[in-house]
């Protein structure tokens, strides 16, 4: 029984969650802060000291709902918060945000990974499924490079025998090359744009 009621309990909190990310990206959209770093800014300048906690929550946000630009919230942490505290934050979100997506994965399966990254997405990466044991390692390959479509490998990876520790150890260890060079390359190409107009 008792553990009935905690099922229950998950799957209230994990709806009443959804909702609530829903709205938000609902909120994000109208206001623009998904899609572009001055709105990023002036969104997270409101809340003064708790600003880094709700950039954290964005770039959660970003790789659970997979449909959002994570390019955007990488540029506007580095641009908004310095190269370092920008890194740190990037760094911190997309990792809880990539942990959530595997545990959602693992407790919902199929149904609902192709539900959250669509069919077509769904259609493209399931096969990664059949390479057994040599997933662990593309998919270790694939969070390390920023190209990687990694928000929706960590959906597919929740699908795997892959244990929570073995996802998180990936994730610890490959993302902050990932991020450092995605960072690196959108603040660079930012600069130089600024720079040519």
């Amino acid at each position: 029984m008792g553990r009935q009621k905690t099922a229950v309990y998950l799957n209230i909190c994990t709806v009443v969650g959804l909702a609530a990310m829903a709205l938000f990206i609902w909120y994000g959209i109208r206001t623009g802060i998904f899609v572009s770093a001055d709105a990023l800014e002036a969104f997270l300048g409101r809340f003064g000291f708790w600003a880094p906690v709700f950039f954290i929550l964005i770039q959660c946000i970003q790789v659970v709902i997979p449909i959002l630009p994570g390019a955007i919230g990488c540029l506007g942490g580095v641009l908004i918060f310095g190269p370092v505290w920008g890194f740190v934050y990037n760094y911190v979100g997309i990792s809880i945000g990539s942990v959530l997506a595997f545990l959602l994965s693992k407790r919902y399966g199929k149904p609902f990974v192709r539900n959250m990254i669509g069919g077509k997405n769904y259609d493209k990466y399931i096969g990664w499924l059949n390479k057994g044991s040599a997933f662990d390692k593309a998919f270790a390959a694939a969070i390390f490079f920023p190209v990687a479509p990694d928000d929706l490998l960590c959906y597919i990876a929740g699908l795997t025998k892959m244990t929570l520790k073995k996802f998180a150890i990936i994730i610890i260890l490959g993302k902050p090359g990932s991020i450092f060079l995605y960072s690196l390359g959108l603040t660079s190409i930012t600069q130089l744009l600024r720079y040519c107009f």
